[in-house]
């Protein structure tokens, strides 16, 4: 058992005044007899009313509405979080018998959504990567770590060569990426080995000080063992998700379980920010959240416009003592 305290702070700064943001947020951990939920507290800019409810796969989705004009949105999460290990898959069950099992489960109501992959332009390369380690002769439970493991042992971790609009194809291609993309990556290859798998995203907390994800949220996958259930492995550090996994929601893909996602009104550029900081003991410390990105271009258009016109007239008289 262990108990975390995680702030998650998500900034977004504005280049201008934007209005009726309608919002979406997947924050709420999980609560089930592996995670209970001591405490919960979300703050959002200009303190909307956020509603909430379940959605299709049972994760408790916030929704807020804010009307006023602003130039800063900032979504505050701070959680108490108490996690239990799992027993592993004891996996005595012969591997003949668990893949006919899968092949009757597949078309289950909870399970059917995860069955299909998405192919890509490495599929005939994972189909002939699963037909060279034969595991469709080993037990789902060992085919699902021998792929965690290739994923882990052939995509570097490197961060901000992805970002959450690169494609399968893309992350193929460049054997890199980040926890996300890890997780992309292995949910296609498990579930072209025959066994259902989904999306879990969360938060990885402080194991070992080489833990990849950490200040982040985190992502992994959930495959569906015969005579277990659903069995967390995290490519991104070729482990099992264990009690220092917190999990957020579970999806067919990233798109089911991001964070946060919202629109608003009036063309401006945006940027945004985001920190998460876990303990395993209440920390009183303030998070310095920086100020809006745009903060220097928000002076006075007249300003603005007299100082062009200045730098330009000193350009012009430099020119022409030049010229003379």
């Amino acid at each position: 058992m262990a108990t975390f305290y995680i702030k998650h702070i998500t900034k977004f700064s504005y280049s201008n005044k934007v209005i009726d943001g309608a919002n979406l947020i997947r924050l709420y951990p999980i609560n089930d007899d592996f995670q209970k939920v001591n405490s919960h507290f979300i703050s959002v800019t200009n303190n909307p009313f956020v509603e909430s409810f379940n959605d299709f796969y049972n994760n408790r989705v916030g929704t807020f509405l804010i009307t006023e004009q602003h130039d800063e949105l900032t979504i505050t999460s701070d959680v108490e979080v108490v996690t239990y290990d799992k027993l592993f898959p004891e996996d005595t069950v012969d591997s003949k018998t668990q893949w006919e099992e899968l092949k009757t489960k597949k078309y289950d109501a909870d399970i059917i959504d995860f069955v299909k992959p998405t192919l890509f332009s490495g599929s005939e390369d994972v189909l002939a990567l699963i037909a060279s380690k034969n595991l469709n002769e080993k037990t789902p439970y060992k085919a699902v770590l021998e792929l965690c493991e290739y994923v882990y042992n052939n995509f570097k971790y490197i961060v901000g060569v992805t970002n959450v609009d690169s494609t399968l194809d893309d992350v193929w291609k460049l054997k890199a990426g980040v926890c996300q993309d890890f997780t992309n990556i292995l949910l296609q290859m498990v579930r072209m080995s025959g066994i259902p798998a989904r999306y879990v995203s969360g938060y990885i907390c402080p194991a070992e000080d080489n833990t990849r994800g950490l200040g982040a949220t985190h992502a992994w996958i959930e495959a569906y063992i015969p005579f277990y259930g659903w069995f967390g492995v995290d490519p991104t550090n070729n482990a099992i998700a264990n009690e220092n996994h917190v999990r957020l929601a579970v999806g067919r893909n990233y798109a089911d379980c991001s964070p946060v996602k919202g629109v608003f009104k009036r063309k401006v550029d945006s940027d945004l920010y985001v920190k998460v900081e876990i303990s395993s003991t209440k920390n009183k410390e303030t998070i310095v959240v920086p100020p809006n990105t745009f903060s220097d271009a928000k002076t006075n258009s007249y300003q603005r416009n007299l100082d062009r016109i200045q730098h330009q007239q000193q350009q012009q008289h430099q020119n022409q003592q030049q010229q003379q």
